[in-house]
């Protein structure tokens, strides 16, 4: 068995024994024990968050005092008292109100895990997700708390630049991460946003 197979067969029998709805949930844990990304009574929106592992780990981090509200066009069944599962698509122009409501406020912490349904034409599939992701920076903007935080994926290709430039103006610092959950000849790395910046006037 190839290294990188092993590697998801092994993070993919860690959810199972751990109760995770899947290995992208160890992703989470990794980035969180580097970065303290969620805290106790944090109120937390994970969109793309279906089938609900880093909601799990964000329930768990949360606490009882936090709140997790999760986005996705799939449903989300999760069973923790402080999670909130909202099926729409992250461009409904009712999306950010919804999320509001059920955080019960702005966000501490916005997650991003968003993909496509990949076709296997690099170009396109790239080009959507950095679309999606881009829309999810668009809604932090009147989600996030200011000096919020955002955790989120990016398939790394041909318009990387372009958003890693725009997470720079919108964030007083920006980290690169690569878990070790994700697999080596995966294009994903996510990025790690502290100190969103006021909007610029205009």
């Amino acid at each position: 068995m190839r290294l990188n197979e092993a590697r998801r067969d092994l993070y993919r029998r860690l959810a199972r024994e751990q109760g995770y709805k899947s290995r992208a949930a160890f992703k989470l844990i990794e980035a969180n024990e580097r970065y303290e990304i969620i805290g106790p009574g944090y109120k937390v929106a994970d969109f793309g968050a279906a089938p609900g592992g880093w909601m799990q780990v964000a329930s768990q981090l949360a606490g009882p005092d936090g709140v997790v509200v999760g986005v996705d066009v799939s449903p989300i069944r999760l069973r923790e008292k402080n999670v909130v599962s909202i099926k729409m698509d992250v461009h409904d122009p009712a999306v950010a109100e919804k999320v509001s409501k059920a955080l019960g406020g702005k966000a501490d912490v916005i997650l991003s895990d968003l993909a496509p349904t990949v076709t296997g034409v690099w170009e396109l599939d790239q080009t959507r997700q950095i679309d999606l992701t881009m829309r999810v920076l668009e809604l932090a903007r009147s989600l996030l708390k200011e000096d919020g935080v955002v955790f989120c994926k990016l398939f790394e290709g041909e318009r990387s630049q372009e958003v890693r430039v725009f997470l720079k103006e919108m964030f007083r610092s920006v980290r690169v991460v690569k878990p070790a959950a994700s697999r080596n000849e995966s294009s994903e790395l996510y990025y790690y946003c502290e100190g969103l910046k006021p909007a610029p006037p205009g």
